[in-house]
């Protein structure tokens, strides 16, 4: 297990604040040693909870051009028919995921292609299970074009916790099955906007993995 480039700013900085709070108290109250043991205790904790967001696992990803894997680990919150109005302008199936603080919080390619399309949106911060977060929050489309000719809509969307995107993408991008495309500090939600006739292998409440799991097949 390694930890992803994105945590390394965090990481060190939170690792500086808490070793300067501990010190500090061991400097002022160096007769408290029940009220030191507790606070680095909870300093502690607090650092491996901040540590396991930033976890970055190797993963073996078979390529198959049919298959549309899942870009994020989490659970599958939302499969419903939707019109999509930013960039396709048509009838998909919508597959949402929904990353919780404990998942790991790599965004992956949902198959290989080229980015037709990429923009950036800034926007609200409700939480990542409202109707609305798809459209308001904070959030990236992604549009990945197939060597099929498919047409794939990735959407990152930031939540109440997650206030952080990054993204590695750009128009014209040739993308591969499996690879990072971007992050979401914190966790959030994935949208994906499939055709109509892909076959749809998962299930509400199923968990996901990222880069793993598939979501869809094409035909």
């Amino acid at each position: 297990m390694t930890i992803h480039k994105e945590g390394y700013k965090i990481l060190t900085v939170l690792l500086i604040i808490l070793a300067l709070v501990n010190i500090g108290l061991q400097y002022l109250f160096p007769q408290h040693s029940q009220l030191l043991s507790i606070v680095l205790a909870i300093s502690t904790l607090i650092y491996i909870l901040i540590l396991q967001f930033f976890r970055s696992p190797k993963r073996t990803v078979e390529i198959n051009e049919k298959f549309i894997i899942a870009p994020a680990d989490g659970k599958v919150v939302v499969i419903e028919e939707v019109v999509e109005t930013e960039f396709l302008k048509d009838n998909r199936r919508q597959v949402s995921i929904f990353m919780s603080p404990i998942n790991v919080h790599i965004n992956r390619n949902p198959i290989s292609g080229i980015v037709s399309y990429f923009k950036y949106h800034a926007g609200k911060y409700l939480v990542a299970w409202h109707p609305k977060s798809s459209t308001e929050n904070e959030r990236t489309t992604m549009v990945i074009q197939t060597t099929q000719g498919e047409s794939i809509l990735l959407r990152q969307i930031a939540g109440a916790l997650a206030k952080r995107i990054v993204w590695y993408c750009k128009e014209g991008m040739e993308v591969k099955q499996g690879e990072e495309f971007g992050f979401i500090k914190f966790g959030s939600r994935v949208d994906l906007f499939l055709p109509l006739d892909a076959k749809i292998n998962v299930k509400i409440g199923q968990k996901t993995k990222g880069g793993k799991t598939i979501i869809a097949e094409l035909n």
